[in-house]
């Protein structure tokens, strides 16, 4: 599938590491490095714009590697970009850990992964199949 897409950053466009890979890295597009202190939160551009077909979104995902190592993470995971969208791709990227960080210039911040989508039409009616779990939420299928 091609994807449009409009670069304005001074950063090569993402793309797949590996020949399996789901996500491609989004970078930071920034003009000076941004500090985020614990429990900040910011949104970092990447001079990315897109435009997909209908029935598919991008999803920014947090980076494993980075929210093991630095406690950085995408407040809104996954972030959903839908294919109507056609602004400035930007990560909220928040900082959980009890230490600041530096997020610099190209530094790889989130995962992009495009994903097939559905649209329903909702079926009003007054009751719902049974099934063997019912109306049991958090917790009713054990630890």
């Amino acid at each position: 599938m091609k994807v449009k897409v409009i670069n304005i950053s001074k950063h090569p466009l993402p793309e797949y590491k590996t020949a399996l890979s789901a996500g491609m890295d989004l970078t930071a597009n920034i003009d000076a490095p941004i500090v985020l202190k614990p429990l900040e939160r910011r949104l970092i551009p990447t001079g990315l714009s897109i435009e997909l077909p209908a029935g598919y979104e991008a999803q920014v995902r947090p980076r494993s590697g980075m929210a093991l190592k630095f406690g950085l993470t995408c407040l809104n995971s996954p972030g959903t970009i839908d294919a109507d969208y056609r602004g400035e791709i930007g990560v909220i990227l928040a900082n959980v850990s009890n230490e600041t960080c530096t997020i610099e210039d190209g530094e790889r911040i989130a995962q992009l992964v495009i994903a097939k989508h559905e649209t329903i039409t909702w079926e009003v009616t007054g009751e719902l199949n049974e099934t063997e779990r019912g109306a049991g939420g958090f917790g009713s299928t054990g630890k």
